[in-house]
């Protein structure tokens, strides 16, 4: 299994997902389970599978061979310049470029690859070791299936498919038309597209992708198969020990990635509507992102910065403190494949508000689902659930009961039926 983050290093839903999905495949005796990341901190909770950094595998004598000549081809690139260059810039781009190469890892005398782990500018570079690895992990390792998570990882099961033929499978996290909803990267269009034609098997969140898959890529429907996400069991007592904050005032919280995807902008409009008709209200925004600056400006246009707080990227523990001291959960997505989130801030006791352009909207009954764009919808719900406690109430206590049906085991259990139905073909 290839994946690109693990916990605690997470910068989203990605890395809680394979946690989740990896924890309850180990609880089977017949699955042995090795997952792949660019890189190993020393804190990961491996529960019971084998976890290994692409960064610590020693590369054979023709793999470090071929990663020379590739090496070659990213310094030939420093010729592509424009006619204006001078003879003397042209040697400083060489320079900083092999520099850049050696800083990054495409040095190779040490028979190992560096990798940062992270989503910086060298991503495309890293997602190009990341598959030489991959290949190599391949042709040493004993497995029955491949298993690669998200486009950052497509790369890598092509080619560990190429050196063992071991029947490839997907599992499409996210879109490029759920994260660029106007303009889609090409580049990343054409990643995902290629693991979808390699795959034997695509695993998506929820029908929603499924049918981005289908009607976007181009792929047959019998190759794509639903499996939702699940969320990890937490106690009433765990969530009691939580830290509540001291105030009168009734807290709506949005948590997630401030970008265009997840529709920050109207949750900051909602807000404005009902700080019009609420005194005791604050809005937290917690997360970070390319929008976070942008959304710091819109709300000091609106002048309800003393009402609206802005509390950077949380994990761990810390998401669950601010679901206990949440009134009210939003998650406005534009676009969003599946949202594990809601469910979190249900099994915290917090009613939630979801758009109707998301994957867990397919799951939840007991929530309050408003198109994204209907900021009017949006405020209403939020006045009905602060103002009108048989609704809350409602909300809380039939939302608890939906949600410990929602397990990762039960997710972990269908994908183990993929895996038989690949590993074991029945002939026709």
């Amino acid at each position: 299994m290839f994946g690109w983050e693990f916990p605690p290093h997470i910068t989203g839903g990605l890395g809680t997902a394979c946690y989740g999905l990896t924890k309850n495949l180990t609880l089977f005796d017949d699955i042995g389970l090795t997952f792949v990341v660019p890189k190993v901190y020393g804190d990961e909770n491996k529960s019971g599978m084998n976890l290994v950094a692409a960064g610590d595998v020693e590369l054979t004598n023709e793999i470090v061979r071929k990663q020379k000549e590739s090496e070659k081809k990213l310094l030939e690139c420093c010729r592509q310049i424009s006619a204006y260059c001078t003879p003397e810039q042209y040697d400083k781009l060489l320079l900083e470029k092999q520099e850049k190469l050696k800083q990054s890892g495409y040095s190779s005398s040490s028979g190992q690859l560096k990798f940062s782990g992270q989503y910086g500018s060298d991503l495309f570079e890293e997602i190009s070791r990341y598959g030489v690895v991959a290949s190599q992990i391949a042709g040493k390792e004993h497995h029955d299936i491949i298993h690669a998570h998200d486009w950052l990882t497509f790369q890598a099961g092509i080619e560990a498919k190429k050196k063992s033929g071991k029947p490839l499978v997907i599992h499409v996290h996210a879109t490029e038309f759920d994260r660029s909803s106007e303009i889609q990267n090409k580049r990343v269009y054409d990643i995902e597209k290629r693991g979808m034609e390699a795959a034997d098997k695509i695993i998506t969140v929820s029908h929603f992708t499924r049918n981005i898959v289908i009607n976007k890529y181009g792929i047959s429907p019998l190759k794509v198969t639903t499996v939702h996400n699940g969320v990890e069991p937490v106690t009433k007592n765990e969530i009691k020990k939580l830290w509540k904050m001291g105030t009168d005032d009734r807290i709506v919280t949005f948590l997630g990635r401030i970008t265009s995807q997840k529709g920050p902008v109207y949750f900051i409009e909602a807000a404005y509507k009902i700080l019009q008709k609420l005194d005791h209200v604050r809005f937290v925004m917690a997360g970070g992102g390319d929008m976070l600056e942008k959304m710091i400006e819109h709300v000091a246009r609106l002048r309800i910065s003393d009402k609206f707080h802005f509390t950077g990227f949380l994990k761990g523990d810390d998401v669950y403190r601010m679901y206990a001291m949440s009134d009210v959960y939003v998650m406005p997505s534009v676009s969003e494949p599946f949202g594990i989130a809601p469910l979190e801030a249900i099994q915290s006791q917090v009613p939630v508000i979801i758009s109707k352009q998301s994957g867990v909207s397919e799951v939840l009954t007991n929530a309050i689902k408003i198109d994204f764009w209907d900021t009017d919808a949006m405020a209403d719900a939020i006045y009905g659930i602060l103002c009108y406690p048989a609704l809350s109430g409602f909300l809380k206590n039939n939302g608890s009961n939906e949600v410990e049906n929602l397990k990762w085991f039960d997710a972990a259990s269908k994908i183990r039926e993929i895996y038989y139905q690949l590993a074991y073909p029945v002939a026709v």
